[in-house]
């Protein structure tokens, strides 16, 4: 934009060779000008300098100098008004731009015409030009900017959400499979001085989920992994058995497509590994009842609800943390080691926390807390989507039937 100074060379010659009348109100108005002219430019590329009041008087004193200047000259001094239209292209835009240009391009032509005749239309072209072109290339500049920062953004924010999901995942797919491994442990090695064979049959059961532990994670990994709720179902039957709680199973309604199993495969997974981890329970109901426009899957234990385990490590974990019903089942199981007990009364960690922002995504809910009766309940409630949502199974042979492990 500086360059364009260069058209004022004319009349600086004309001051310098003594043809300008009034020397110097032409000297003064020509370095107040191009200060002027050079102060809007350099705050031009600043959104905030360019929005601010200096900026706008800025204008406004390089309007007086060059309608001073010009109207009272006139010759070469006319050349001011394209640069006066630069200097405006650089600030103005939409609204602004269209409420200046046309106004200054007419009131142009006429004072370059009281002084050119005809040669006030190169002017007035010249002023309304600049003007717009220099509007033009700036804001398409702008906007490339814009669209990169866009793009930047976007990708942080991908990566965030990749990692949250992998998070999750992981929670989800070790905290349980770690569960069902150190509760089949336990079984084994009380088994083993008094009935070998069931403890071989429990170290098979471990062998067995530890296998596909590693296929998950391998397909968490690549992203492909999508938990059936029918899988889930069974290993939570399994979970509960190893760890002395009754399981019962209820399903009810049409067929769910896989969007609606996965996201209530994740819900068994946490809520059976917290249930196993921390509950105490003798009887764990699992009740799946689905509708056209919605499904409900209800989870209740009988244990201890979200009362403080005891201190002393008797109902701690086989770790040293503090468990939380309400949280992400980081504290010890059922029996042995040293923690600070079973269902804290602390708030929502990772698991539920998480769980619950998979299923708002979806439009459903996830409530968690003591039953009516006592124990421990979690509630999640799924809208039926047809469009996103398409069945993929056969309604199930154990409709509204009871399904003891």
């Amino acid at each position: 934009m500086l360059p364009w100074l260069l058209l004022g060379l004319g009349s600086f010659s004309n001051l310098v060779q003594g043809e300008t009348p009034n020397p110097w109100f032409g000297a003064i108005g020509l370095f107040v000008f191009n200060s002027l002219y050079i102060g809007v430019v350099f705050r031009a590329f600043h959104p905030r300098a360019r929005n601010s009041p200096a900026t706008w008087w800025s204008l406004a004193g390089m309007a007086v100098m060059t309608f001073g200047l010009g109207g009272t000259y006139g010759g070469s001094w006319l050349l001011f008004f394209p640069l006066f239209g630069l200097a405006c292209g650089t600030v103005l835009r939409g609204r602004h731009l269209a409420l200046v240009g046309a106004p200054l391009t007419v009131t142009v032509a006429v004072v370059a015409a009281l002084h050119d005749g005809w040669g006030a239309v190169t002017i007035a072209y010249g002023t309304a030009i600049s003007m717009l072109v220099t509007a033009a290339i700036l804001a398409l500049s702008e906007t490339v900017v814009e669209l990169r920062d866009t793009r930047q953004e976007l990708a942080r924010s991908a990566v965030e959400e990749e990692r949250l999901r992998f998070s999750r995942d992981l929670h989800d797919l070790l905290g349980h499979t770690l569960s069902v491994i150190v509760v089949k442990s336990e079984a084994a090695r009380r088994l083993a001085p008094r009935d070998m064979d069931a403890a071989l049959e429990q170290i098979t059961d471990i062998e067995s989920v530890g296998r596909q532990a590693l296929t998950e994670i391998r397909e968490a990994v690549t992203g492909y992994r999508d938990s059936s709720l029918t899988t889930e179902l069974d290993r939570a039957r399994s979970a509960l058995t190893a760890a002395g709680i009754e399981p019962v199973v209820r399903q009810s309604g049409p067929p769910l497509g896989p969007r609606t199993e996965a996201l209530l495969g994740w819900v068994v997974r946490e809520a059976v590994t917290n249930a196993v981890r921390h509950s105490g329970a003798a009887r764990c109901e699992i009740t799946v009842d689905g509708a056209p426009e919605q499904v409900r899957l209800v989870i209740t234990d009988d244990g201890r609800g979200v009362r403080s385990g005891p201190a002393d490590g008797s109902d701690g974990g086989a770790g040293d943390g503090a468990g939380d019903r309400l949280g992400d089942g980081t504290g010890g199981g059922r029996t042995g080691g040293r923690g600070t007990g079973g269902r804290g009364t602390g708030g929502r960690g990772t698991g539920l926390r998480g769980l619950t922002e998979r299923l708002a995504a979806a439009g459903g809910s996830l409530d968690a807390g003591p039953a009516a009766r006592g124990g421990f309940r979690v509630t999640a409630v799924l809208p039926v989507d047809p469009t996103a949502d398409a069945p993929t199974g056969a309604p199930s042979s154990l409709t509204e039937a009871e399904r003891p492990a």
